[in-house]
């Protein structure tokens, strides 16, 4: 991809380094998976629940407000401690990652005037280690993800390294789609898809929800296809650029992850999609460039 010399975004906020508050255990935010989905029920490990016991006695927090912050999704009534909005450092990774927002911006502002709509440009957040968000805390073992509910992006940079040790999945084009994944959320958020499901969600059984989460996070895929293809047009995307994001997609789908993770799958807990079902709905957003053929919500996926 080449990236190099082009316009940076101003819409980064960096928290690495900010001592962060608030409440552990998030809510709301939708994620890249990093592992580990394979429980069913999707609950705390013993280990889990010994940490958090850890953590109440050291800073005296109640450990049931924590465990029953864990399944919320409204992303509302957290309090967050303030931080301060930090300006980017000046390295080659920060550059990256201004550069790929800003193409998104000027993806999703183009497609949105077309259709007589204004943009809301998101936020993204670097930040190192853990952070607070109004979706609650988060570490960076969560992986990316993006918070409806400030309407932000988070990154812990050092998530780009994991994706080529852990996950074989190397390259620029693979790191840029895990930030175009991301914000494809935010683009579900503003045309009412996110707040839709989030309601929704509320009275549906635990496989119901997942079954939808799986269509919410596959049009996310898709939308990051489409965002690939208006990058394509520009000329900037070197050759095996697409076979790197389609690699990324599926060495994070949830069938890939739990078996290297455990050894089997459990297709009934499954939140992301499968690895075919994420790299085709990526391939179909790169290939038309067209929201509406993004609609994961209507036959099957």
């Amino acid at each position: 991809m080449e990236w190099k010399g082009r316009r940076q975004s101003d819409n980064v906020e960096d928290q690495r380094g900010a001592s962060m508050g608030g409440s552990p255990m998030g809510r709301g935010g939708f994620r890249i998976p990093v592992g580990g989905g394979g429980r069913r029920g999707g609950g705390l490990g013993i280990g889990g629940i010994i940490v958090i016991l850890i953590i109440c006695w050291i800073t005296g927090i109640n450990p049931l407000s924590l465990l029953s912050g864990e399944l919320g999704m409204d992303g509302s009534g957290f309090e967050q401690q303030q931080t301060t909005r930090g300006t980017p450092a000046n390295d080659e990774t920060t550059a990256f990652v201004r550069t790929v927002l800003a193409e998104t911006e000027d993806t999703w502002n183009g497609i949105f005037q077309a259709n007589g709509q204004q943009y809301q440009e998101p936020v993204l957040v670097l930040f190192s280690g853990q952070v607070n968000s109004a979706c609650g805390f988060a570490s960076s073992a969560t992986g990316p993800f993006y918070c409806p509910g400030d309407h932000k992006l988070y990154l812990d940079t050092n998530f780009f390294k994991e994706l080529e040790q852990r996950f074989d999945a190397a390259g620029d084009f693979a790191e840029a789609y895990v930030i175009a994944h991301e914000v494809g959320h935010h683009v579900q958020n503003l045309t009412g898809i996110l707040p839709k499901f989030n309601q929704a969600r509320q009275r549906m059984s635990e496989a119901d929800a997942n079954r939808m989460s799986v269509r919410v996070e596959l049009q996310a895929d898709c939308f990051a296809g489409v965002w690939g293809k208006f990058t394509q047009q520009k000329g900037i995307l070197d050759s095996g650029d697409l076979e790197e994001a389609l690699n990324a997609a599926q060495q994070i789908g949830d069938d890939t992850l739990q078996k290297r993770s455990q050894g089997y799958v459990v297709p009934e807990s499954f939140n992301h999609g499968t690895s075919a079902q994420r790299a085709r709905w990526f391939k179909r957003g790169f290939d038309t460039g067209d929201m509406k053929a993004c609609d994961t919500f209507s036959g099957n996926v």
